[in-house]
């Protein structure tokens, strides 16, 4: 991994642990009980659900990591963990050899690295400066580092304390029982990005298997009861001027649009240090194929490679196009121009300049053309799009747009990550949303100006294609949310 570029700060640690909060915690940890099968049980809930979170590649990093147990359940690439208690520590470093383990507070963390993944599991009810804690994860990533924290939810709060009270559970220092909109809030202030935030595990124990069982099903159900809330978040940071100046791949799936060729290719832009088109026909009825070469030997000094599909479906296309681009940037446009080609430098904008990481283009914000949607597709996108913004946990207002933009670096690591989902569809928005979902990327809603077809009729079927997406729903609900 590559070094941090921050300069660790000069820190009173003296004045840190003579804190109340943090000595006490200190002390409390040193001196703690080894963990009951509630807690052992509680902690199996906990790693399934990291294991949601995190890829199998993650150098990763766990801030107060305790005795390690979570971390022994979690397969990544390489395994470090501080925490307060040299006890603790000791423990950690016992049952996880191949491990790095330091004895610091996360709000005196320094480390001479960097990680993929940094992980704050029940600490931050325990942290003596929560603010500070943050600030001191940013020197130990990057700009793909994702922060991912769990927290106890306040509607807890009585339940722990009666269970003190008889006994149930072990006493220990004071919580800090933060409201998600403190732990956003301070996330902010140390700039880091919220990307989403879950509600997990309405039973916090296992009971062999039992409690899996009943967090599967209820879960997504009643979130608001559940003990645990998850926040994924990413650095704010200023993308570097160089990292602006990139190079685009236009794919372009066409099926029966031999009309739209040659204005595709006029009233695309040129984008970043240079733009290559790539069209991918699709067993046409008409001559959109030679049109397409046509239109290629009519523009040589433009950079435009031409497919021919062996598959079946937009997605096929989509990943065949994706496949033999080179650009740093990677979009996707319909070959009906639907969406206007002019309107392509807006999604290049959002990626080259990190304030999104997946661009997904909406049809529903800005009145369209009379005939461009059937009044039940429309009521069927705005369906869709809720379900979805549910189903990821980020707002995503149109999952149906057919323009999509993403870092070529971020589409490889989606499909390297496609076995989770599998190869399930056809016309290839899903496959890439679900992706982005699934590596925690950061998605922007871009409103388009959406219009009419000027040549040739839609590819979607109705009712057959209407009943594929159900499914595909049911199943992304099984992948993402009852898991």
């Amino acid at each position: 991994m590559p070094q941090s570029g921050f300069a660790s700060p000069k820190v009173n640690t003296s004045k840190l642990f003579a804190s109340g909060a943090l000595n006490a915690s200190r002390i409390h940890f040193d001196n703690a009980s080894p963990p009951g099968w509630a807690a052992r049980g509680y902690r199996r809930l906990l790693a399934h659900q990291y294991k949601l979170l995190i890829t199998s590649r993650s150098h990763l990093l766990e801030i107060g990591c305790g005795d390690g147990e979570l971390l022994t359940h979690l397969d990544v690439e390489s395994i470090s963990g501080i925490d307060v208690s040299s006890v603790q520590i000791n423990q950690a470093a016992t049952r996880l050899p191949k491990g790095d383990f330091q004895v610091q507070s996360g709000e005196e963390l320094s480390l001479p690295r960097v990680f993929d993944t940094i992980i704050i599991s029940d600490t931050v009810n325990l942290a003596a400066d929560v603010q500070r804690l943050f600030e001191r994860a940013q020197t130990v990533s990057i700009p793909s580092t994702r922060l991912i924290l769990n927290y106890h939810s306040n509607l807890w709060s009585p339940l722990f304390t009666l269970a003190e009270w008889f006994g149930l559970r072990e006493q220990g220092p004071p919580s800090n029982w933060l409201a998600s909109a403190d732990v956003v809030n301070l996330l902010r202030l140390a700039e880091w990005e919220p990307i989403s935030i879950q509600h997990r595990i309405l039973f916090p124990f296992c009971l062999g298997g039992l409690g899996q069982v009943i967090n599967r099903a209820l879960t997504p159900i009643f979130p608001l009861f559940c003990l645990s809330v998850f926040v994924v978040a990413r650095p704010l940071r200023a993308v570097e001027q160089q990292a602006r100046h990139l190079s685009v791949s236009v794919i372009i799936p066409a099926r029966n649009e031999a009309g739209n060729i040659a204005a595709a290719v006029e009233r695309i832009p040129t984008m970043g240090t240079g733009t290559e088109l790539i069209f991918v026909e699709g067993h046409s009825r008409d001559d959109t194929w030679s049109q397409i070469q046509r239109t290629a030997a009519e523009y040589p000094h433009l950079s435009i490679k031409i497919l021919r599909q062996t598959g079946k479906g937009k997605g096929d296309a989509v990943r065949a196009g994706f496949a033999a681009a080179t650009g740093d940037i990677l979009m996707i446009l319909d070959a009906d121009l639907t969406m206007p080609p002019d309107e392509l430098p807006k999604f290049y904008e959002v990626i080259a300049s990190g304030k999104a990481e997946f661009a997904n283009g909406v049809r529903l914000v800005y009145p369209m053309d009379e005939k461009a949607m059937q009044f039940l597709n429309l009521c069927a996108n705005k369906t869709i799009g809720l379900i979805f913004t549910w189903l990821l946990g980020q707002p995503v207002k149109d999952t149906l747009c057919g323009t999509k933009a993403l870092s070529r670096a971020h589409y490889e690591k989606i499909a390297a990550n496609r076995a989770y989902f599998g190869d399930f569809d056809p016309f290839g928005d899903f496959d890439l949303l679900f992706g982005a979902a699934k590596l925690n990327l950061k998605i922007a809603d871009i409103p388009i100006r959406y219009r009419q077809r000027t040549y040739g009729e839609t590819n979607i079927q109705r009712w057959r294609h209407g009943w594929l997406l159900l499914r595909m729903v049911i199943f992304a609900a099984r992948k993402l949310k009852f898991v």
